[in-house]
């Protein structure tokens, strides 16, 4: 038994490698933009949340033994759901309306397991720093949030501009590891399970000094 990752994301999947699984990647293909229309007025947690299961029930057919995991991530700011930027110039607008904010950063998740599924959406308040102008140009100019929700990341050069969060780190990441425990429990599964056999053997056992840890203790 597997995870699916019906997502490209490497913030996603280096969420579960750091977790000890090493999930197969194979990206949903939704067109996100006709899927939000027709959802109108729909509350946000709900946009996200079937954003997620419209990626996880693509993906999920062809793997009916395995752990498929839809996700989607949305920056609630003022009242708003705020996308991926996509360009240097709307990262930019962005983070000039969001620097010094609060907001909510919503992620929708549906996990399935064969007719089984979870679908749950996280929440975590993101306190923004009150970025200079300079730096915020910079930080787009990178590219790295560029395809980011909310225009940020928490884990590289964003983390540098979120001056608190409140709740899941690894829900602002991409994927709620707190989350993906509650759906597998409620399908009758361990998260052990799906721990790669080669990393929890390496954590059972202690790690050996090397000469270079020996002299960085004795210097």
């Amino acid at each position: 038994m597997q995870i699916i990752l019906a997502s490209q994301s490497p913030s996603r999947a280096s969420i579960l490698r750091g977790a000890g699984v090493e999930p197969v990647l194979r990206p949903a293909h939704v067109n996100e933009a006709s899927l939000i229309e027709s959802l109108g007025d729909a509350a946000p947690a709900e946009v996200v949340s079937q954003l997620a299961m419209a990626k996880a029930q693509e993906i999920a057919p062809d793997f009916p033994n395995d752990i498929v995991i839809g996700g989607d991530s949305m920056l609630l700011l003022d009242g708003t759901l705020q996308g991926k930027p996509h360009t240097v110039d709307a990262t930019v607008a962005r983070w000039e309306q969001q620097a010094g904010k609060t907001a909510e950063l919503l992620t929708g998740h549906c996990i399935i397991w064969g007719d089984q599924a979870h679908v749950e959406t996280s929440r975590t308040t993101v306190r923004f720093a009150k970025a200079t102008l300079a730096d915020i140009r910079a930080y787009a100019s990178t590219g790295e949030p560029l395809e980011c929700a909310g225009a940020f990341t928490l884990e590289a050069i964003g983390g540098w501009f979120i001056d608190r969060i409140e709740g899941d780190p690894s829900s602002v990441i991409g994927l709620s590891l707190p989350v993906v425990r509650r759906a597998l429990y409620s399908f009758g599964l361990s998260v052990s399970e799906l721990w790669n056999s080669g990393q929890t053997e390496s954590a059972q056992q202690p790690a050996q000094p090397t000469d270079a840890t020996m002299s960085a203790v004795t210097n």
